[in-house]
């Protein structure tokens, strides 16, 4: 008996070596430039996108309703050190839509990047780390870059923001 059951256990391990395990699992590529034409052709909002060097990857990218009603622009990317950083923009955003997109962070001061002042804030029990430009009125846009980069590289790619043309 303990001999079948060796031989039941050898035979268990070589098939377990065996057998391939996926140890990560990886989306293709989005191609943001499209959606972002059309969410600005369709709205006419002044929405931006970065324009990111080789190493860079899209992984999401959306324009859906969000906290508080309001439209929402997202996309989302992955850095070459596989952090990620997200663009979320709206219209007229609420301090609601601001909370959640930044997932209730506390505010850490402000710094200036791309001729814009970001305020700074931190989420530390969840890894999140946002800058949030907001609008001064109703019509205007709110920009928060959003994920688990650090700020500098927050900063970086508020300096590759570029408004998308509808056309």
């Amino acid at each position: 008996m303990l001999l079948s059951l060796a031989v039941i256990l050898a035979f268990v391990a070589v098939w377990v070596a065996l057998v391939p395990r996926v140890n990560k699992v990886s989306q293709p590529p989005v191609d943001v430039l499209p959606v972002a034409k059309q969410v600005a052709r369709e709205t006419g909002w002044a929405i931006e996108a970065p324009a990111l060097p080789r190493g860079w990857r899209a992984n999401a990218v959306r324009f859906e309703r969000s906290t508080d009603g309001l439209q929402t622009w997202h996309a989302g990317y992955i850095s070459p050190d596989e952090q990620y950083i997200a663009i979320e923009q709206t219209r007229g955003a609420t301090d609601t839509w601001v909370a959640a997109q930044t997932n209730r962070g506390r505010a850490e001061g402000t710094l200036t990047a791309a001729g814009r002042t970001w305020q700074k804030i931190r989420r530390g029990d969840k890894v999140q780390i946002s800058l949030v430009n907001r609008g001064k009125g109703a019509k205007d846009m709110t920009t928060i870059l959003t994920g688990t980069a650090p700020y500098d590289e927050l900063v970086t790619f508020a300096q590759r923001l570029r408004p998308v043309s509808g056309g």
